[in-house]
């Protein structure tokens, strides 16, 4: 697949760019409570030579009682300028999984105005894989400046995703596992409700993978969103579980062409939680 630097790189790629000084490259792995890895552990172990720890938990808007909510643009310039990001570089992110997290933060960049920001396809494990070279040394940072202009038409709160499901005006595409999207195997998190948003399409994100955990060509992207009955001319509205692989639908619907495409960032642990939602099972 070819490489574009505003949405995903190989490895190719980055090896030959590592030593770009405008290059920042970020470990943004993110795991699942029952998958029994530390993520910031890990990165401690061994990352990409000169990345810096993107940690979802900790970079979100604190104010709110649901997990990782994306950050208010002062927490987002903050930790960017501390960890030596901002205007001008390219970022690239990886995570630990082959491509899980990485495009919430791709996300993140974008809904913050930034576009100069790639995934790399494959992550750490494909980069590992192929004997790259790898430090458990933290890079040296220097303070960096960034301005950060939000795109609010990005993201989308419960109200507008029950108007939407109402209207039938947006392809609401949902990223979970399909025994989650129909109600059939419990959520992760405690206390929810399991089915799916009224009208809502199931594309689980891996199926925009390939075994390598690489992500598809467009051309084959394209053809699983419609064989998944998304209508593609509607403005997408993507989610999941907690608004991380939600992304991987946004990434896949950027990388396609398609540029109206919002997230829900309080996906399912929000829509799951409220009895007054109507939730369909099957």
């Amino acid at each position: 697949m070819a490489d574009d630097p505003k949405t995903v790189v190989s490895t190719d790629w980055l090896g030959a760019h590592l030593k770009d000084p405008d290059l920042r490259i970020l470990d943004a792995s993110w795991y699942l409570p029952d998958a029994g890895r530390d993520a910031k552990a890990e990165y401690q172990a061994a990352h990409i030579p000169g990345a810096r720890f993107f940690d979802i938990d900790e970079i979100s808007d604190k104010r709110s009682g649901l997990p990782h909510m994306a950050p208010p643009p002062e927490m987002f310039i903050s930790r960017m300028r501390a960890m030596g990001v901002g205007d001008g570089h390219q970022v690239v992110v990886y995570d630990g999984s082959g491509l899980f997290s990485a495009a919430r933060v791709w996300w993140t960049f974008r809904l913050m105005g930034k576009v100069d920001v790639a995934v790399l396809d494959g992550g750490f494990p494909k980069w590992q894989a192929e004997g790259r070279p790898t430090e458990d040394m933290p890079p040296m940072v220097r303070d960096r400046h960034i301005t950060v202009q939000r795109q609010a038409h990005l993201v989308r709160d419960v109200t507008q995703v029950a108007a939407a499901a109402k209207l039938g005006d947006h392809a609401i595409i949902d990223a979970r596992a399909p025994g989650r999207f129909r109600g059939e195997e419990p959520e992760p998190r405690p206390g929810l409700r399991g089915g799916h948003i009224p009208g809502s399409i199931n594309v689980p994100f891996k199926t925009l993978l390939n075994p390598d955990n690489t992500m598809k060509d467009p051309g084959t992207l394209r053809a699983v969103f419609m064989a998944a009955g998304v209508d593609l001319k509607k403005p997408a509205i993507t989610s999941c579980g907690s608004g991380i692989t939600a992304a991987v639908l946004s990434l896949a619907l950027e990388r396609i062409g398609k540029r109206d495409h919002s997230l829900y960032d309080g996906s399912w642990a929000e829509w799951g939680m409220y009895g007054d939602l109507k939730v369909v099972k099957g």
